[in-house]
């Protein structure tokens, strides 16, 4: 998709006369795309890691990749560029064949020089780059470099300058006659502006503070940060807000149910239109899983600067999708895109829709009132909390029959409200409606509809074919809109509660048959690949010391996408007499394919554990009428140093196969495992996300078969 778009092999790889440097349209948010990307083009033109660069990711210059979600940079942009990379090898050698002679399969590339052995002719790859024609193209098919031995080692772009604290991010920029920005949120998002006192405004900008209105939008700037903070809270006080109906405060699990939802079949991963199969008829076993609201809880919140110069506005934001943001922005200001630039700039990274873009929206609103001032826009931790969209609440209910030890058919329903609120142009001004801003402003913009994504699998549904064998199968999205709370796309969509469901579900047939959990899942795989990773899982379970008596151990298995990379986990819990629960010992085995930077994909595998863990134990979305209360670290807690579990990783690399997107692969079987092992911990069977305390006792009070709502499969 990537070279299609963009064909030229300097859309992808050039030099700055004395280094390479590589282009990129995904941004870089801690998953060290960066320095995967580096690995490959080192790979491929065999230039020394220390001489490559990464271009800035800018509108109008980066290609444009859509947004970097779903764990698509590395078969994406990581594809591109190494078809890009290898061509131009390819073509290097041919224009050295042509000065020099010999046979292509002469000639040698090593340490970013290519020579022939034994004659004194060796060219700098940098240098043959230049004379490369600006018009060639990348070959799609190229055949791709083998490895000859172990790659070296790269050390993760950025790190040393983190370490140091020399590292600049978006909330740091300073430029020279910036104004610090704080805007004034409603209490709510049915609140809107009544009044606003003229004399404490008056006061503000007779102490130098510039302050912007655009009906509910109110905006205070100042040239240092700390008065502005002040007096933004001044400001605050001036406003008398019209609080509307207030948020609803009903039960949103009882909303999520099929008399409130647009309802589709999904046959391999693609919803249907039509008309859905009946329920299943009589099963053995049912069971419904829940996962409250929740957020990214970014530890740095939104930030971003923009200018307008009466011609261009330039902006800089930690935004996922640089492209997509300058449209909607652009149709939201009446600007040309092209007197948009935005480029990104790293701050606290959220894997999804967190206040990125609304910050960086936010922050161009004001820039257009006070034109060639630079202006540095931060939200509060109340900000952040509050008016970031949100993941979902969802419900996952499932049904099977059994006969002789397997399943012989098998039902699930997924219900849930969009995953997809990102700011996309689209029809009906689909990017603006996005933009949280627009809400409030004079001319405002309403929410935009929610419509069904209906990609493979995409949304809700992803994951919700299951990965297994089972010969009957009922698979069911439910969209479900017009609820409590903006929602958008967190780490993995509708994954992680499709896989927790799934795989608890397994786990509880099994125990109720007297089956082992593991061998269990064996017996309805048929990938060998999959089969290979349980293996080794099994292996490494074997080798792990007997339990304490009130510790439980659960395991397991998803492939992301039913495509990507497997990942079978294996968790070690203890539950005390608080019913808080203690994670000991994780286990996790992965396969990606080949392994372009295995210490990043480490990374990314144990991130995905500690933050579903964090989602497993602990993060619920909380609010009354009167708008979101979990807006701080004691009303919306996430895991802390001292219950992160050791974690043995294995990685089983396979340098022949393409590489998997593995950023969200390890999230779903997380949640799964802790559940499970909460289950062989004290027999409780917890099947609403999150497993506090509070629940787990609430569960023990209560009969199993009561947990959670009732099934409606």
């Amino acid at each position: 998709m990537s070279v299609a778009a963009y064909p030229l092999i300097a859309d992808w790889v050039g030099t700055d006369g004395s280094r390479l440097v590589i282009r990129t349209g995904k941004v870089d948010i801690g998953q060290r795309i960066s320095t995967a990307l580096t690995q490959i083009a080192h790979e491929e033109l065999a230039v020394p890691l220390d001489l490559i660069d990464v271009a800035p990711v800018r509108t109008g210059h980066a290609p444009d990749e859509g947004i970097t979600s779903g764990s698509n940079s590395i078969e994406q942009s990581g594809h591109a560029l190494r078809c890009a990379a290898a061509t131009l090898r390819d073509r290097i050698i041919a224009l050295a064949i042509a000065r020099f002679g010999g046979d292509r399969g002469d000639w040698q590339i090593a340490d970013g020089i290519l020579h022939l052995p034994g004659i004194n002719h060796r060219c700098g790859v940098i240098d043959l780059i230049d004379k490369i024609p600006a018009d060639a193209t990348v070959d799609p098919d190229v055949e791709f470099r083998s490895r000859l031995g172990p790659s070296p080692k790269p050390g993760m772009r950025g790190l040393a300058d983190m370490v140091c604290g020399r590292f600049v991010y978006v909330h740091d920029l300073d430029f020279p006659g910036m104004l610090h920005a704080r805007v004034i949120h409603p209490p709510q998002v049915n609140a809107r502006l009544a009044e606003l006192k003229t004399a404490a405004v008056g006061d503000l900008e007779g102490k130098g503070f510039r302050v912007v209105r655009d009906g509910s939008f109110l905006a205070i700037a100042g040239p240092h940060e700390w008065p502005v903070v002040q007096a933004a809270l001044a400001l605050a006080n001036a406003c008398v807000w019209d609080v509307g109906t207030g948020l609803p405060e009903g039960d949103v699990f009882l909303q999520l149910n099929p008399k409130n939802a647009q309802r589709f079949e999904v046959i391999d991963g693609i919803p249907q239109i039509g008309a859905v199969p009946d329920r299943l008829v009589k099963p053995d076993i049912s069971a419904r899983y829940e996962r409250s609201y929740q957020m990214h809880a970014a530890l740095g919140p939104s930030a971003a600067l923009a200018k307008w110069d009466g011609q261009k506005l330039t902006v800089h934001s930690h935004s996922q999708g640089i492209y997509p943001l300058r449209d909607s922005i652009a149709d939201s200001l009446s600007l040309d895109p092209a007197q948009v630039e935005i480029t990104h700039t790293p701050g606290s990274g959220c894997y999804g829709h967190n206040g990125a873009d609304d910050a960086a929206f936010e922050a161009a609103l004001i820039a257009m009132s006070l034109p060639n001032c630079p202006i540095l826009l931060k939200w509060s931790r109340e900000d952040e909390h509050g008016w970031e969209p949100y993941a979902p609440a969802m419900a996952v209910e499932l049904a099977a029959r059994i006969a002789e030890g397997r399943i012989t058919a098998y039902s699930v329903e997924v219900f849930s409200d969009t995953h997809r609120g990102r700011p996309r142009p689209g029809a009906n001004r689909a990017g603006p409606a996005k933009l949280l801003a627009n809400r409030f402003r004079a001319a405002a913009v309403p929410p935009h509809p929610a419509q069904p994504n209906m990609g493979r699998h995409a949304g809700m549904h992803r994951n919700l074919d299951p990965i297994y064998a089972f010969p009957d199968k009922r698979l069911i999205k439910n969209l479900v809109t017009g609820m409590a709370h903006r929602t958008s796309a967190m780490r993995t969509l509708g994954a992680a509660a499709n896989i927790f469901a799934l795989e608890s579900f397994l786990d509880e047939i099994a125990c109720q048959n007297g089956a082992d959990r593991l061998e269990f899942r064996r017996t309805h795989l048929t990938d060998p690949l999959a089969l290979a990773v349980l293996d080794e899982l099994g292996r490494r379970i074997d080798r792990r010391p007997d339990l304490a008596e009130s510790a439980g151990r659960g395991m397991a298995y998803a492939q992301y996408k039913n495509q990507m990379t497997r990942v079978g986990v294996c968790v070690d819990v203890e539950v005390n007499d608080r019913a808080e629960v203690r994670l000991g010992h994780a286990i996790i085995v992965a396969d990606a394919g080949r392994v372009i930077d295995a210490e990043g994909l480490s990374a990314q595998l144990e991130g995905g554990l500690i933050q579903a863990a964090s989602w497993a134990l602990h993060e619920e979305v909380t609010w009354d009428r009167d708008g979101v209360t979990s807006r701080n670290w004691e009303s919306y807690p996430v895991i802390r140093f001292d219950n992160i579990p050791t974690i043995d990783i294995a990685i089983l690399d396979r340098p022949d196969a393409p590489s998997l997107g593995a950023g969200e692969a390890s999230s779903g079987p997380v949640v799964a495992a802790i559940a499970n092992a909460i289950f062989d911990a004290v027999g409780i069977r917890m099947r609403r996300i999150p497993f506090t305390p509070d629940a787990i006792r609430k569960a023990a009070a209560m009969d199993e078969a009561d947990c959670g709502s009732t099934p409606s499969v």
